[in-house]
């Protein structure tokens, strides 16, 4: 059976009740992708503890573009954006499919902007290196959802709200980025656990609002004090949050997990809305 069969049976037995979480992700280092580590393991318990998707949607910090594309090959290529790590990091490769009918498909939701169907992209380290914890059998269609630069949280925000039909037909949107995420200020010395205070302050105003359902204090994060602007130096690892928050339905919990800082000024506090 082929990948667009699989989808359309799948999300044929779905009732629109049958919502997929959402998923925010802290991805950290490109490391953790080859590593077996606390986060690494709580992505792959998370990926177990829900159902299993038709297909995943990623958000992800690392595909910055004007304007909105989505990935709409068949064979999404591994990219490995990044530099100054192990050859190990280099050499994998996460083969999972595409699905060109459900990027159009996602396209045709968003109606407040047009949106690309790109071929040149693929699978960048914000995407991959989570999902190969959560799916290691590659099985799975993963397509990706580009930021687009030129626009702010609001706007973010309620794009995501367009996307809430996927819930209903086993996608899993998931936002691949860090709310603390500052790594001109890095601390070699706290790599394996540790913030400063202003990191660590601005993360407990950031899951304060989560759980509170405060969405308008996360959008107008600049707003938030002086630790919030150290915190967030550039929107692009926090905006993935604007997907998983937008697409939180009236009565639906926040969770968290994967809640440590490391480095100093980075958090890998993840979040699950269901």
């Amino acid at each position: 059976m082929n990948t667009l069969q699989q989808f359309k049976t799948f999300t044929s037995n779905l009732s629109q009740s049958d919502l997929m979480p959402v998923l925010f992700m802290g991805h950290g280092s490109p490391m953790n992708g080859i590593e077996v580590n606390e986060f690494s393991n709580g992505w792959a318990t998370m990926a177990k503890s829900i159902p299993q998707p038709a297909a995943v949607l990623v958000v992800s910090a690392h595909w910055f573009t004007l304007g909105t594309k989505i990935t709409a090959m068949d064979f999404p290529p591994t990219i490995h954006d990044f530099g100054g790590f192990p050859q190990a990091l280099f050499d994998v490769q996460y083969p999972a499919p595409g699905n060109p009918e459900l990027a159009k498909e996602t396209a045709g939701l968003i109606a407040s902007t047009s949106v690309a169907l790109d071929h040149d992209w693929g699978l960048d380290h914000g995407a991959w290196t989570v999902i190969r914890h959560m799916y290691p059998n590659a099985d799975i269609p993963v397509l990706q959802l580009s930021i687009d630069f030129s626009k702010g949280a609001q706007y973010h925000y309620d794009l995501a709200k367009e996307l809430s039909a996927l819930r209903g037909k086993g996608v899993l949107i998931l936002g691949s980025g860090n709310m603390v995420h500052n790594l001109r200020m890095l601390s070699w010395e706290m790599m394996n656990g540790g913030g400063y205070d202003w990191a660590l302050e601005a993360s407990e105003k950031f899951k304060s609002a989560i759980l509170n359902h405060d969405h308008q204090a996360l959008i107008k994060f600049e707003q938030m004090g002086s630790d919030v602007r150290l915190a967030v130096p550039t929107p692009e690892h926090y905006l993935p949050l604007m997907y998983t928050l937008g697409l939180q339905q009236p009565g639906e919990q926040a969770f968290l997990f994967n809640d440590k800082a490391v480095g100093g000024s980075l958090t890998m506090t993840s979040v699950k809305v269901a």
